[in-house]
């Protein structure tokens, strides 16, 4: 059980996100509240968990600690709902969509020796409030991380939380993931499932190795981020940094997320805008299609599980046993298609006299699925891709009026006449923002066999939303004539 520490830390961080908000302009008070606190706090069960409230644990106390230093102490007014009326529709149906789910599930699960309680009123109260404070981080990231210097800030705190964070994790290569066991009193996960290839792999204070490994991918991809957008004296900084994480994430045994490093790092060190969008757009697709996909049997199991017996005998079986139970709770899920079974292990199947459950889930996919049904799983997943489809739409746009522009520019110079300032670039896209959408494509493909759905996911995902909301107005102020500006509503004119 945790101890004294890891509640006082809980207890504690309100205060350090609210020094945050103090010393650092909202952005980067934002990212370092949220990113310091996946990294720092102590994994659930550590949590306190008040009545008619969802348990506030490492992931929703930050979240709702800002939300409340940005509103009441800062005096800020964020808009919570986005721009775009897609955006706002997953938004409505991810918040309140499960307090169907509680209402279409008041039957308890009896077993032999024990039952599963049904779903009443306190949770129909509890859950959309959970909803909302998991969104907390997307649309603050919306409000204040849209421009490119917010994007290069959320990069360099991630390479430096890569790199601080590496120390730790390479004691733990060392001497076995025991951090938060000294720090906080308990083991987080199964110490089995640390054991891999002749060593160990390393956890410190996330929620399993996968975890770990994949946060440090991300940090990977964000140093390659910067060595390509970064044509200043740092690049050989951040090129040696590159070379450095990428030794960290072999250390972290985890397969997986080698195989995104080599195809995240190709696509963002070497593939041009267009086309980072474009790979991005289908990884999204790919995501949110799964299901679908897995449904009609349109998803080469067999092949994938022999190409991963080529590697390693021990990954192909778990990759296997992964499937197996995809198609045992997606079976499950279909009993209840549209609102899903809702919380409390309910998705799951279980021992007929024990209750105990007997199926694992592991993608985040099927957890969605299988919790919050189809309306949940679209609205989930919807909202995290969403970003990258108005993006590449954005960009589209961008690209086609650019060329419309160049042919104006060319016949304006064949007939003698000099450019106008409508040849100026309409809006002022970010170099950074193809490859976030890239990271965040590789986050989505990876919620197929794992739940690595984290805030850092969030944040990014919030940031493209805004940097599109921002390309929007810009495009929209520079296709208005100057003579409607200096007379639009709400413009203060002098009459002397």
């Amino acid at each position: 059980m945790p101890n004294a520490f890891a509640s006082l830390m809980l207890l504690l961080w309100p205060v350090v996100a609210w020094r945050l908000f103090v010393a650092l302009p909202p952005g980067r008070a934002l990212i370092w509240s949220l990113l310091g606190a996946y990294l720092l706090l102590p994994p659930p069960p550590a949590n306190f968990d008040f009545p008619l409230m969802p348990a506030l644990d490492k992931s929703s106390l930050p979240n709702l600690s800002v939300l409340l230093i940005i509103v009441f102490v800062l005096g800020l007014k964020p808009k919570l709902l986005p721009e775009s009326w897609p955006a706002r529709v997953l938004i409505f149906v991810f918040v309140l969509s499960p307090i169907v789910t509680v209402f279409t599930n008041p039957e308890p699960l009896i077993f032999t020796e024990t039952f599963i309680r049904g779903l009443i009123l306190q949770d129909a109260i509890a859950q959309p409030i959970n909803q909302f404070i998991t969104l907390i981080g997307f649309m603050l990231a919306r409000n204040y991380l849209q421009t490119r210097e917010d994007q290069r800030d959320l990069l360099i705190a991630l390479l430096i939380a890569g790199l601080v964070y590496s120390l730790p994790v390479l004691l733990e290569v060392r001497l076995s993931p025991q951090l938060n066991n000294w720090v906080y009193g308990y083991f987080q996960h199964l110490f089995s499932q640390t054991i891999r290839g002749g060593g160990y792999r390393p956890m410190v204070f996330l929620y399993h190795g996968i975890w770990l490994a994949y946060f440090m991918l991300t940090c990977l991809l964000a140093a390659m981020v910067l060595v390509r957008g970064d044509d200043g004296e740092n690049r050989m900084k951040y090129l040696i940094a590159v070379l450095y994480l990428a030794v960290v994430l072999v250390l972290c045994k985890t397969l997986a997320t080698l195989v995104y490093a080599g195809a995240a790092g190709l696509v963002i060190m070497l593939f041009s805008t267009t086309m980072q969008m474009r790979i991005a757009v289908v990884l999204a697709a790919i995501a949110c299609l799964y299901p679908a996909l897995k449904s009609a049997d349109l998803v080469p199991t067999d092949a994938l599980v022999a190409r991963a017996e080529a590697v390693s005998p021990d990954r192909a079986h778990s990759l296997a046993f992964r499937f197996e139970n995809e198609d045992i709770l997606s079976e499950r899920a279909s009993e209840k298609p549209w609102f899903g079974w809702g919380i409390w292990g309910r998705n799951h199947l279980h021992h007929p006299k024990t209750g105990a459950i007997t199926s694992v889930s592991d993608g985040y996919w099927v957890i969605a699925l299988g919790t919050w049904g189809w309306v949940g799983f679209i609205a989930r997943f919807g909202l995290l891709s969403l970003p990258i489809f108005l993006l590449w739409r954005q960009l589209a746009l961008e690209r086609s009026d650019a060329k419309k522009r160049s042919r104006r520019s060319a016949t304006y110079t064949m007939r003698g006449g000099a450019h106008a300032n409508t040849e100026a670039a309409l809006v002022d896209v970010s170099p950074f923002v193809a490859p976030l959408a890239v990271m965040l494509g590789f986050n989505l493909l990876d919620f197929l066999p794992n739940a690595t759905l984290t805030p850092v996911t969030w944040i990014i995902s919030g940031m493209l939303l805004g940097h599109v909301e921002l390309l929007q107005r810009q495009r929209r102020e520079a296709r208005t004539p100057n003579t409607l500006r200096t007379f639009m509503p709400g413009k203060k004119r002098t009459v002397l």
